[in-house]
């Protein structure tokens, strides 16, 4: 929960970051399960969820931003 936390607290620049990084290790796990060297399939789940977290953060961020504006 402490990660989640830290992403909550996060500027954008770092959110991007978070993102770019967990899409790259989303891609390693595809490749090491498609190869069969991928023991725990879970591992999939978790980062495809922690990549649609970070990208719920940064569109309330945006929404925010936008109304802000408004």
């Amino acid at each position: 929960m402490a990660k989640k936390d830290k992403l909550v607290d996060a500027d954008l620049g770092e959110l991007l970051e978070e993102l770019r990084e967990s899409k790259h290790e989303a891609l390693n796990l595809r490749f090491r399960n498609a190869t069969g060297q991928l023991e725990n399939t879970a591992e999939i789940r978790r980062v495809r969820r922690r990549i649609a977290r970070i990208n719920t953060l940064i569109r309330q961020r945006e929404i925010a931003a936008a109304e802000a504006e408004a």
